[in-house]
């Protein structure tokens, strides 16, 4: 008669197949229940298929990228934080790579060797894994996780580690689902809504800055006209409006409050190497040099092509005038655009095209110490479908695999 502990995972990310791996290895019988026809879909096509596995930032510094939720990460990370991490792939045969801000990846580039890396270390540790098993319902009895039904069968368990994912990029199978069977057995959800997500904005300028790129800006987010968030990077310009890892940092925040309704605008600052006294010695001296040609000329050893035309109609200066004809007051407008170009945001684009979820299972129905339900025993959570989520830069990855490793470690015990 086989006494082992019976363990379920409903979902095969990363969360799912580390908790997995750590239940099998306390000692329990393991099933992971993958609604997919294959395991770690999403995980194979984050960081753009690189997979950008966490960040080498210290604890404190860390989990100041969760915002309020990073307290409740606080006992995971301290269990299983980023050095546990890189050497767990690292023993798996994965060479890891450090890059600009702190940022680790496999050195390889490929999202895929991680993936395999944890496949096969699940099936060694005896996981078995059942495709096209979607989760419709939790069996509770007296208080305690007792079964989940697929397909219409009932599957008998001790333990029950909900690692779903949250509802961005559904193709990949994470369509929200788990929001609505943790609802079923009493949790709460916090406001689900996109984030690390493009902005739309009021003005496209009619496409003329579409896959614009730009390198070393600084963005500046206001909400209701007053300065929140600052940030220094690269934006990319798109059909519908901003982009880049600027933008997808500044996301979280600006998706917040457009969904309370209030004003969310963004100003660029487009020299920022140079103060106004030096951006204004600039342009003199490039008005002394090319007296004689069109102000667009000018305009070219300032700007990127693309947006020159943008320039002009926002200062409203004509694209014939002669530099040698600019006015002061003219020469103003064009310094304090490069200094202060103002985009209005009207929106935001789609689950389908966010990179994680914000919201989901509220912590403070969850035990930190090892992310059981304080709602029902034997359910535990790991990953995206808990309200944590940090902006880009390896951080949420980190989450998922701290979170599922302590969640497959108290499962499994």
């Amino acid at each position: 008669m086989n006494d082992k502990k019976k363990v379920i995972i409903t979902g095969g990310g990363p969360a799912g197949l580390m908790a997995a791996g750590q239940a099998a290895s306390s000692g329990a019988d393991v099933i992971i229940l993958e609604k997919m026809n294959r395991v770690g879909i999403k995980l194979g096509i984050t960081g753009k298929g690189r997979c950008n596995l966490t960040n080498i930032a210290d604890l404190s510094d860390f989990v100041t990228h969760f915002g309020k939720t990073g307290r409740f990460l606080r006992q995971s990370f301290s269990r299983f934080f980023n050095d546990e991490l890189m050497d767990f792939f690292t023993g798996l045969g994965v060479d890891l790579v450090t890059e600009r801000g702190g940022r680790v990846f496999p050195k390889s580039s490929k999202a895929q060797d991680i993936l395999r890396a944890l496949k096969s270390w699940i099936q060694k540790s005896g996981v078995e894994i059942r495709y096209n098993s979607p989760v419709s319902k939790i069996v509770v009895a007296n208080g305690n996780i007792s079964a989940v039904v697929v397909n219409g069968d009932e599957i008998p368990c001790n333990s029950l580690v909900i690692a779903t994912g949250g509802a961005s990029y559904p193709a990949t199978g994470s369509n929200g689902d788990g929001y609505i069977l943790s609802e079923a057995v009493g949790h709460s959800i916090i406001s689900v809504r996109p984030a690390l997500v493009p902005l739309e904005l009021f003005k496209h300028y009619n496409g003329v800055l579409d896959k614009l790129n730009l390198r070393n800006i600084n963005v500046k987010m206001y909400i209701n006209e007053k300065k929140k968030r600052e940030e220094f990077g690269e934006i990319v310009f798109t059909k519908f409006g901003v982009s880049g890892p600027v933008i997808l940092s500044l996301s979280g925040e600006a998706v917040g409050s457009l969904m309370e309704g209030q004003k969310v605008s963004l100003s660029l600052d487009l020299k920022p190497a140079l103060d106004v006294k030096k951006l204004d010695a600039r342009i003199l001296r490039d008005i002394a040099i090319k007296g004689k040609e069109s102000i667009s000329n000018l305009l070219k050893g300032l700007l990127p092509s693309q947006m020159v035309p943008v320039c002009l109609e926002c200062t409203g200066i004509s694209s014939t005038r002669r530099v040698c004809d600019v006015s002061s007051k003219e020469r103003k407008l064009i310094r304090n655009w490069l200094k202060d170009f103002k985009l209005e945001v009207s929106g935001y684009r789609p689950f389908p095209e966010a990179i994680i979820t914000s919201g989901g299972i509220d912590t403070g129905e969850i035990d930190p110490r090892t992310m059981e339900s304080r709602i029902v025993k034997g359910l535990y959570f790991a990953g995206e479908i808990i309200d944590i989520q940090a902006d880009t830069g390896g951080f949420n990855l980190q989450a998922a695999f701290s979170t599922g490793w302590l969640a497959g470690q108290s499962s499994g015990k």
